[in-house]
């Protein structure tokens, strides 16, 4: 049965309405991206009187945006691999093991998502102080301090959604793996951990996500040496002036690896997001 015209007519105003509510915003960033400074700080033109791709080159000068891109890259890739590692293991072991707590175990990982991340800064902060002056292991200002901020933040909801997505795997298919010889990380690497891919792959995406972008924390627990792209844009705002021509380039090139992870991993991401959720 064919839809009625003034439903087709209805999707397709709010469609395009939808479509005009998120690509404006990214016109105004790649159009002010490529004026000069003198363009942006004036009135605004929809249509530039000029373009130049001089601010692409000045954002690797006017701030050190190569060592914020190293560092950001460390951080989120090492809370990602952590994150699905332990995450990996927690999850299965949940999943396929009856023990005395494991719903209170579950619960309580997911009753952690419920509190806001402000409230963990002050207590973090005194905790890597704290260890810091007693065996000397540099916690704060380091980037293996962030790392671990962020590891406790995406863990919780990686684990959670895994039980999840392990749940939907057929057990029958851990038995196969035993009758052929596996012991039981066997059976999780070989059988589990291939059938739960799209899972696995979603929560490595949430995790470097939350790392990748992430303010409050950078904010406090990094210095000089160890900032993050999240901090370091900030730089571009002087007492002086505030470059804005290279703060839309600078967002533009440092949204690039996120893009462009999230196309290729589309298709695993859907199909992870999709079987966690009726769980």
């Amino acid at each position: 049965m064919a839809s009625p015209r003034s439903f087709v007519w209805t999707r397709w105003v709010f469609l395009a309405v939808l479509t005009v509510f998120v690509l404006v915003p990214v016109y105004v960033m790649i159009s002010s991206s490529l004026k000069p400074l003198q363009d942006v700080s004036g009135e605004f033109r929809w249509i530039p009187s000029g373009l130049t791709i001089r601010p692409y080159f000045d954002i690797w000068e006017t701030v050190p945006l190569a060592k914020y891109f190293v560092n950001s890259l460390i951080v989120a890739g090492a809370a990602t691999v952590f994150s699905v590692i332990v995450a990996v293991f927690a999850a299965y072991g949940v999943s396929r093991y009856r023990f005395r707590g494991k719903r209170v175990f579950t619960v309580t990982v997911l009753s952690t998502q419920m509190f806001p991340g402000i409230l963990f800064l002050l207590p973090l902060f005194l905790i890597y102080v704290n260890i810091g002056n007693a065996t000397g292991i540099a916690l704060f200002g380091s980037r293996g301090g962030l790392i671990l901020t962020y590891l406790t933040f995406s863990l919780p909801f990686s684990i959670w959604m895994l039980i999840g997505y392990f749940e939907s795997v057929p057990r029958e298919l851990d038995e196969a793996a035993t009758v052929d010889g596996c012991g039981p990380l066997g059976a999780l690497f070989r059988v589990v951990v291939p059938a739960a891919t799209p899972g696995i792959v979603a929560v490595g995406v949430y995790s470097f996500m939350t790392a990748w972008g992430e303010v409050l924390f950078a904010s406090v627990m990094t210095n000089d040496t160890t900032r993050t792209l999240s901090i370091g844009l900030q730089s571009y705002a002087t007492q002086n002036d505030v470059y804005w021509n290279q703060v839309m380039a600078a967002s533009l090139v440092v949204s690039v690896p996120v893009v462009a992870g999230f196309l290729l991993l589309q298709r695993y991401l859907v199909a992870g997001l999709t079987a966690g959720s009726v769980k």
